[in-house]
């Protein structure tokens, strides 16, 4: 029995059998076919075939099922909050009182509502592997070429590619011919890597290195080639990605961990408040169920009812802004999660650069520098030296025509306008050269019609073209590698490879170009050997080009204390220079490459300490990308991955927040993010990021302005208890004064504006708690004024004025209505004074602030709802009254912030004073 039929019977669906797991690049050709029991002309038989797809399944990766629609709805209420406002709703059905349940469930369904719709139609619909892999396939069976949907392959198929080909597996080639592929998709590398049959890397070389092994998913480039498929599905390297996308847990966002730490305090304060005043009340001998009739208030008055809604409508105006700056949200925490991000680790080509190759220098024969300008597909650029723009000189128009000519790309132009290119990368940044010379290849061909060609090999290195001039004459176009063409031309070889070594420190792929006249038979024979010496005409520089703004960008996030670092699968010259050009590393820094990591993989500490410190990573396979964010996420940092391609995807879902591009992004990497960038611009995670902080900022104040009312309420009921009086109000008033009122004013509080100097500051600790100094100072200073006024107006109208339960609670919600109202304007900024805030920069809290208050003065005009809340219409004088005793409050809180900012800076002079030359501290350093 052959080894193949051995690992015939495992299971099915793609998995791994002993074969499939072997290292099949390291294992020459008849080998492969060998261990088959593939014939190299004939191929499977049907009968075979058809086994080998009962045993191994389909070649198709795992699907990842899109959420339902019902489990994004119960999603939404996977949050403590939420628990406990179900409990409260819940109790109030069990006791009667069905309108505060209504108040409570209505608050839910909205927030699951709004919820539900900004993040079920934010998912894309698209199956992301399931595109990647769903092409067709040449496959030989029975000795009889057929095309097959991919699917049908299966181990041992000897399949045929060719240019523009997407292969439908991992192969074993057998036979090459100028095979050139692209797989940054899975490396990142933006040069196409050349195959060779007959090449013999190690077992262990990293993906780019198995220059034997086609991989399914990428794409042929140029030239043709046979393999026998020795993986499918699940097994390849692309379904092996897929595998840890299915298995990787998603990380929290920040703000999920902050709201999940704050409930917890909200629920035990709640908790510790009611059973102590419950027990002073038993202890006072009061009834059993007016014990638990103010363990209800109390619990209805701190619960924060509102701040679900007010958080979703918070990151969902967010979302909206993001948006508007080219960040889509696929779900909602995200929105603040990279307002949080202290590290940024982000792919190189097609992120920071355009994943387009462009010609930017040229070098003459005399040795001087032309530098081109404009980048990618892009026509409109310049060729200048020193600055200057160079005239037509005949050296450099031969250069450019030569490239051109010497080419079997193609660049067009859409019926839009867009570019169209088809064929090698290189090949296509010549036609982008030429036509920065107004020259194009399809005119240049009419004038100059080929007659012969000796198309490009990897052992040759080099390709020419034969052309025939308008006077009759043949010219030989050259392009290739720099010391090959040298070798044709009379020219100093050493000097040249000096010049392209220069070039290539520098991170750019270099080529040599020469011209020369031949005769017809040279042409016709097209024989490498009989081609005479040609005339050097120079060296072309190519580079994926910086995106424009993406310099701006990283200097931006340095501003606001976020690290940016580069990972990519591209080779480590071209990663530093990129790093240097973006200022991201300095010019004695060197990447960190993934053989290094794995090298250090017994050494656990220096391993660690190497990825902390590098700022460049290079040469970096998939594995290796989440273990680099794991290990920055268990040093303390936020962790924001931005990548395209589906080498990216793992370590997309490993992050706290993935984004991915939205362009030229796969759908792998797009399904595997939390937000997707739709111009592919790195400048646009810097827009994002600060609309995350604005957001953040946001539900603070939202925070402030809810838990402070709940405090209130809180310190309301405590004096009450203290001092034996009647409830101050009865829970339906404590609900609409959260839920209507309040909620109406905390969503327009969601939309303020962000406040001066957002990106100018550093990025909050990951492990800072909404519920820090600043909010409980708040909250005590707010809290405790409004609660302690409330209570004595409460108590002198019961007990010094003799007025009725009833008609003071309808004054004490009056009273609360206008101090939420007033409250509000207080918490636009938890730093800045509310006058220097124009009212402009947010007309929506002023009309949610004279709704609140229409419709609590409305609803006492309202037969049957009035007698529901317990209230009743008050003299304009009253009204006035207590609005004057609430704006006091404003006055409190505007002081409290002078005082606090006065604090703050004279600490921060002390520090300064301490640390400086002369201070405590430096003359201690000096004396040390």
């Amino acid at each position: 029995m052959s080894e193949q039929r051995k690992g015939s019977e495992a299971p099915a669906n793609g998995s791994e059998s002993p074969e499939t797991d072997r290292p099949w690049h390291s294992i020459a050709p008849d080998d492969a076919l060998a261990a088959f029991d593939t014939d190299a002309e004939r191929g499977l038989s049907r009968e075979t075939a058809a086994t080998r797809r009962e045993a191994f399944g389909a070649n198709r990766l795992p699907e990842r099922g899109r959420e339902t629609l019902f489990g994004t709805v119960l999603r939404q209420f996977r949050d403590p909050l939420i628990y406990v406002l179900l409990i409260a709703g819940a109790v109030s059905i069990a006791i009667g009182n069905l309108s505060d349940a209504g108040f409570i469930f209505a608050v839910l369904v909205f927030n699951a509502s709004l919820g539900t719709y900004q993040e079920y139609t934010a998912e894309t619909a698209a199956q992301a592997l399931e595109q990647a892999m769903r092409i067709t396939a040449r496959v030989v069976r029975e000795g009889r070429t057929r095309e097959v949907d991919s699917e049908e392959l299966v181990p041992g198929d000897l399949v045929r590619v060719g240019s523009g080909d997407r292969v439908p597996a991992d192969m074993r080639l057998i036979e090459t011919q100028d095979l050139r592929a692209d797989e940054s998709l899975l490396t990142g590398e933006s040069v196409p890597v050349t195959k060779r049959a007959g090449d013999t890397p190690e077992a262990d070389a990293p993906i780019d290195a198995r220059t034997t092994l086609l991989h399914a998913g990428s794409a042929v480039a140029s030239g043709r080639a046979t393999g026998v498929v020795v993986r499918t599905g699940r097994a390849t390297e692309l379904g092996q990605i897929s595998a840890s996308l299915a298995e990787e847990e998603e990380q929290m966002p920040p703000l999920v961990l902050r709201m999940k730490r704050f409930t917890r305090i909200i629920a035990i304060a709640i908790l510790a408040v009611i059973v102590v005043l419950a027990g002073i009340q038993a202890l006072r001998g009061a009834a059993p169920v007016d014990i638990f009739f103010l363990a209800v208030a109390l619990a209805v008055s701190a619960i924060p009812a509102g701040l679900p809604v007010a958080v979703t409508v918070a990151l969902s105006i967010g979302s909206r802004r993001m948006a508007r700056r080219n960040a889509i949200v696929r779900k909602l925490p995200a929105v603040e999660g990279l307002g949080a991000c202290t590290l940024i680790a982000s792919d190189k080509t097609g992120t920071l650069t355009r994943n387009r190759l462009t010609a930017r220098r040229i070098l003459s024969p005399a040795g001087t520098t032309l530098e081109v300008s404009g980048a990618g597909y892009e026509t409109d650029g310049e060729i200048t030296r020193e600055g200057e723009e160079v005239g037509d000189e005949d050296w450099l128009r031969d250069l450019v025509i030569t490239g051109a000519l010497c080419n079997e790309a193609e660049l067009a132009e859409t019926d839009e306008g867009a570019p169209e290119v088809s064929g090698d990368a290189v090949d296509v940044a010549f036609l982008v050269l030429a036509r920065k010379l107004g020259l194009s290849r399809e005119a240049l061909l009419e004038a100059r019609p080929q007659v012969g060609q000796i198309p490009f090999e990897s052992e040759r290195r080099f390709a020419v073209t034969f052309h025939e001039t308008e006077d009759g004459r043949i010219l030989a176009h050259a392009k290739g590698a720099a010391e090959v063409i040298a070798g044709l031309a009379d020219v100093d070889t050493a000097e040249v490879e000096a010049l392209e070594d220069a070039l290539a420190e520098a991170g750019y792929r270099v080529l040599a170009l020469a011209v020369g006249e031949v005769d017809g038979e040279t042409a016709r024979q097209a024989d490498p050997e009989a081609l005479p010496h040609l005339r050097f005409l120079g060296l072309v520089g190519l580079i994926d080009p910086v995106r424009d703004a993406v310099p701006e960008a990283v200097e931006r996030c340095r501003a606001a204390g976020v690290e940016v670092r580069m990972v990519t699968g591209d080779h480590p010259l071209t990663a530093q220079s990129i790093a240097r050009e973006l200022g991201l590393s300095g010019d004695d820094a060197d990447a960190v490459t993934g053989r290094e990591i794995a090298d250090l993989s017994g050494d656990t500490p220096r391993r660690r300490a190497r990825i902390l410190e590098s700022p460049v990573f290079a040469r970096i396979e998939p594995a290796q990308k989440t273990e680099i964010v794991d290990t920055l996420q268990e040093a303390g940092h936020f962790v924001t991955v931005t990548g395209d391609g589906v080498n990216d995807a793992p370590a997309l879902r490993s992050a706290h927040i993935g984004v991915s591009m939205g362009e030229s992004g796969t759908d792998v990497a797009r399904n595997a993010s939390d937000l997707i960038l739709t111009d592919d611009n790195f400048a646009s995670i810097v827009a994002g990021i600060e609309e995350g902080r604005v957001a953040y900022d946001n539900i603070r104040k939202v925070v402030w302005l809810l838990v402070s009312t709940g405090a209130a309420e809180l310190m309301l009921f405590i004096l009450s208890v203290a001092f034996d009086t009647p409830l101050p109000l009865a829970p339906v008033q404590l609900l609409w004064l959260n839920l209507v009122t309040n909620g109406i004013q905390d969503v327009a509080l969601a939309f303020e504006r962000g406040e001066p100097g957002v990106l100018d500051r550093p990025p909050r600790a990951p492990d800072e708690p909404i519920f820090d100094r600043l909010m409980i100072e708040e909250v005590l200073v707010s809290g405790l004024y409004m609660g302690g006024v409330a209570f004595g107006a409460f108590y002198y109208l019961t007990e010094m004025q003799g007025i009725g339960e009833a008609e003071a609670r309808n004054l004490l919600l009056l009273l609360m209505v206008l101090f939420s109202n007033v409250h509000v304007f207080n918490v636009r900024s938890e730093t800045r004074s509310a006058f220097r805030i124009p009212l402009s920069h947010n007309p929506l809290l002023i009309g949610a602030v004279v709704v609140a208050q229409g419709v609590h003065v409305g609803s006492m005009f309202v037969p049957g709802w009035r007698d529901v809340l317990q209230v009743a219409p008050v003299t304009p004088q009253t009204w006035g009254l207590l609005l004057a005793i609430t704006l006091s409050k404003f006055l409190v809180v505007e002081a409290y912030k002078h005082l606090r900012g006065r604090r703050l800076a004279a600490a921060a002079r002390r520090k300064a004073r301490d640390s400086g030359p002369t201070g405590r501290r430096g003359m201690q350093d000096a004396r040390s």
